[in-house]
């Protein structure tokens, strides 16, 4: 199969020699219907965790001592045995890293400003320092799930009636720490779908370290979390309509040492203020990094225990731009906070805070595409039921109705989406999850009116699928979940985790999918 990815120098970098078939189960047969009062389970091939996917990521003590102490020793160093030990490091590690001298210089910067007169040491010295606070950690070692699926951005070197696409998946490691991987595919007109080859290698993208803010936008967020006093119009009244994060931070640096409010809340206010900066960041992949090469692991302290259950979706504006959006859950270990990821590329990516009383909950979807001329989003406001929101502003959310709460036994305790819903000619497919006896999730499915989606115009009596004997067995048991899925072909393309460990992917035909539905109301 075509892969636009893949140089021929760089095949060896791959963890396969060709691309892998998915023998996804087809729902559509007759067999497979679910008949009434009968719960279908899918049976498919694993996507599966791969533990040597290691990204080297910072290694920084909390004390500043242990730093200190950790430099002093290898400054102590003679140049001699300096070039041994690196040697050695090059050797263990190189293959493993695809710009590991980079990484180490990179990391080198982030302690250099406990080192007198930095600039002097040689390279070698810069790289065995680096190395010195820097940890390998397997992204996928603890599992790879809650998947989901966009056509790619660009559809070159491929046959005809073939499509390639990009599956993303949260993937876990050392202390669930969770951060979103992808993969490509290229699907015939068959559907079958060929899972291009993965590259070993993984790295994060750099920080955009000066970053532009719009000021009217900054200013309302910081009005929505209950920050605007006198040191908030002090700042904002110095910075120009567009301003950088270093701009922000020389004037929140003057606005400390004046006499505006208590010290107390001077600081309170300016942390708030960093805080928020910090949680609107972008980043950006080298032009060089392959798609499955490309991960994004946490940066602000708010996702510092995770990027989660990432829904994208190919979003196509009113004057026909395409931009890829996903909503995700940022966690400190603590409390979650509802982000926004947005791409053109999936190069150059921004990560953006969504405000409003309607987004502090988990599991929103955005419709892909503007319903009456405003954004529309799933949610499940209360942490039972389906609501539908509408907004002017994507990054505020103040409107919602409620669509469907828990009526079917599979879905007592709640109901959630299963990722953005999909346009038919008869209505939105919205994709659902459900949990029932013993906590178990299953994945129904329900139609909305086109142009009114808070209208439920039918749904599945039983769920599409449920855990099967063996996807019954995992990280967490007895959990199939998808975060997004596409149409193509007349099938419904889904695909979803099992317990929370590895995923799968099914396909249903949309018509019989259709057919399949009750009538609200009948």
């Amino acid at each position: 199969m075509p892969n636009d990815h893949v140089k021929k120098n760089e095949i060896s970098s791959f963890t396969g020699s060709g691309p892998i078939i998915i023998k996804s189960r087809r729902l559509d047969k007759k067999r497979d219907l679910m008949p009434a009062n009968q719960i279908f389970s899918a049976k498919l091939e694993d996507i599966k965790p791969d533990k040597t996917r290691v990204i080297a990521r910072l290694f920084k003590p909390g004390r500043e001592e242990l730093i200190k102490n950790t430099l002093n020793m290898v400054l102590s160093m003679g140049d001699p045995e300096t070039k041994i030990i690196l040697s050695r490091v090059y050797a263990e590690f190189s293959k493993r890293h695809k710009k590991l001298e980079e990484i180490l210089i990179r990391h080198f910067n982030e302690v250099k400003e406990y080192i007198n007169d930095p600039d002097s040491l040689s390279n070698e010295k810069k790289l065995l320092i680096g190395s010195y606070f820097t940890m390998e950690y397997s992204i996928e070692s603890t599992a790879l799930f809650n998947p989901s699926v966009v056509i790619y951005p660009k559809q070159n070197d491929l046959k005809k009636d073939e499509t390639r696409v990009i599956f993303s998946f949260r993937a876990t490691g050392e202390g669930h720490i969770s951060s979103i991987v992808f993969r490509s595919a290229v699907i015939n007109k068959s559907n079958d779908i060929f899972l291009e080859p993965t590259s070993r290698y993984v790295d994060t993208p750099k920080m955009i370290l000066d970053p532009v803010y719009e000021k009217a936008l900054f200013v309302r967020k910081l009005k929505e979390i209950g920050f605007s006093n006198d040191v908030t119009k002090t700042v904002f009244a110095r910075l120009k309509d567009n301003f950088t994060f270093d701009e922000i931070r020389k004037v929140m640096d003057e606005v400390k040492k004046e006499n505006i409010m208590t010290v107390s809340e001077r600081e309170r206010v300016i942390d708030r203020i960093n805080w928020l900066a910090k949680c609107n960041y972008e980043v950006v992949f080298a032009p060089d990094h392959l798609i499955s090469e490309r991960v994004l692991f946490p940066v602000s302290k708010s996702e510092s225990n995770g990027i989660e259950d990432a829904r994208f979706v190919r979003f196509r504006d009113d004057n026909g731009e395409i931009t890829y959006y996903a909503t995700y859950t940022a966690y400190n270990g603590l409390d979650i906070i509802p982000q926004l990821i947005e791409t053109k590329d999936f190069h150059h990516f921004k990560m953006i805070t969504l405000n409003g009383p309607m987004v502090q909950n988990k599991g929103m979807a955005l419709f892909p595409r503007r319903i009456n001329s405003k954004y529309a989003m799933i949610a499940r406001i209360d942490g039972k039921s389906l609501y539908l929101m509408y907004s002017d502003n994507i990054h505020f959310w103040y409107e919602s109705v409620k669509i469907k709460q828990p009526e079917k036994h599979w879905e007592f305790v709640q109901i959630g989406n299963c990722g953005s819903p999909l346009e038919t000619e008869q209505g939105w497919i919205l994709l659902t999850h459900g949990v029932g006896p013993m906590r178990k999730y299953s994945i129904g499915a329900m139609l909305l009116d086109l142009k009114d989606p808070s209208r439920v115009i039918a749904r599945l009596e039983e769920p599409l699928i449920t855990p099967s004997e063996k996807e019954r067995e995992g990280y967490v048991p007895n959990v199939v979940y998808s975060c997004g899925s596409i149409i193509l072909n007349g099938d419904l393309i889904i695909p979803y985790a099992a317990s929370d460990s590895v995923s799968h992917i099914a396909l249903i035909s949309v018509d019989e999918l259709l057919k399949k539905m009750k009538v609200e109301g009948r």
